[in-house]
C-alpha cells in the first residue's frame, strides 16, 4: 500500500507539472506560424499543444513546483497565459513582417489585387505568395523543433508564474515591432526600387512623347518586371526572413 500511495502521489505531481506547462504552450501554438493559422481546425491545434506539452515538460521538470492552494493555481495559469500570448505575438510580428513586405511590394508595382483572396485574410498577390513560401520553408526546416527551442528558452527568460516587468516587456515589444517593420521594408526594397525606376522612365517617355499612351506600354512592362524580380528574389527574401526567426529563437536561449 505504501508503494501504491507513493505511485499515486508521484503521478499527481507529474500531471500537475503538465498542467502548469499547458497554458503557455497553448497560447503560443494559437499564434505560431503555420500551426496557428485560421485554416487549421481548433481540435488539431489542441492536439499539437498537448504533444508539445508532453515533449517540453520533462525538459523543465526540475523548475516546475506545483502550488498547493487553489488561488496559487489560478494566479499561475493567468500569468502563464499572459506570458504565452506575449511570446506568441512576438513570433507573429515576423509573420506580419512578411505580409507587410508583400503588401508594400504589391502596392509599389500595381499588383495588389491579383489572387488577393487566396488566404484566410485578404492579402495582395505578392504577400500571399511570400507568406505561403515562408510558412512552407519554416515547416521544412523543422518548425516543431524550433518551437520547442523557443518555448524551452522562454522559461529561462520568463520563469514559471513570474509576471514580467512591464517596462522590460514594453521596451522589448516596441523593439520587436520596430525590427519587424524594418525587416518588412528591407525585404520589399527591390520592388520599391524597380517601381521608382519604372515611374522615372515613364515620366521621361511621357515628356518626350506626350501623344504616346504610356500606360498601355508601361503596365505590361512593370507586371513582367515584377514577376521576374519575384522569381529571382523570393528565395533570398524567404531565407532572410527565416534567418530573422532563427535569431529570435537563439536570443531566448
Amino acid at each position: 500500500m505504501t508503494s501504491l500511495d507513493a505511485l499515486i502521489v508521484g503521478a499527481d505531481t507529474v500531471l500537475d507539472q503538465y498542467a502548469l506547462v499547458f497554458p503557455r504552450v497553448a497560447a503560443v501554438i494559437a499564434f505560431l506560424p503555420a500551426f496557428g493559422e485560421r485554416s487549421i481546425p481548433g481540435r488539431v491545434r489542441l492536439g499539437l499543444a498537448v504533444c508539445f506539452v508532453l515533449v517540453l515538460t520533462p525538459m523543465i521538470a526540475d523548475d516546475l513546483a506545483p502550488p498547493v492552494a487553489a488561488s496559487g493555481w489560478i494566479a499561475i495559469i493567468l500569468v502563464e497565459i499572459l506570458i504565452g500570448t506575449f511570446l506568441a505575438m512576438i513570433i507573429r510580428l515576423l509573420v506580419l513582417a512578411l505580409q507587410t513586405a508583400g503588401a508594400i511590394a504589391a502596392q509599389a508595382t500595381s499588383l495588389s489585387q491579383l489572387f488577393g483572396g487566396a488566404a484566410a485574410d485578404p492579402l495582395p498577390a505578392l504577400g500571399n505568395i511570400l507568406l505561403l513560401g515562408g510558412l512552407t520553408l519554416f515547416i521544412m526546416s523543422g518548425l516543431h523543433l524550433r518551437a520547442i527551442e523557443f518555448l524551452y528558452g522562454s522559461y529561462s527568460l520568463l520563469p514559471l508564474g513570474t509576471l514580467p516587468n512591464s517596462q522590460i516587456v514594453a521596451e522589448w515589444g516596441i523593439g520587436q515591432v520596430a525590427r519587424s517593420f524594418a525587416l518588412a521594408f528591407m525585404l520589399a526594397f527591390p520592388f520599391v526600387v524597380i517601381a521608382v525606376a519604372y515611374n522615372l522612365v515613364i515620366g521621361i517617355i511621357n515628356r518626350a512623347m506626350p501623344q504616346l499612351m504610356v500606360s498601355l506600354v508601361g503596365a505590361p512592362a512593370i507586371s513582367l518586371a515584377t514577376l521576374a524580380l519575384l522569381a529571382v528574389m523570393s528565395p533570398i527574401i524567404l531565407l532572410r526572413w527565416h534567418e530573422a526567426i532563427a535569431v529570435l529563437i537563439v536570443s531566448l536561449n
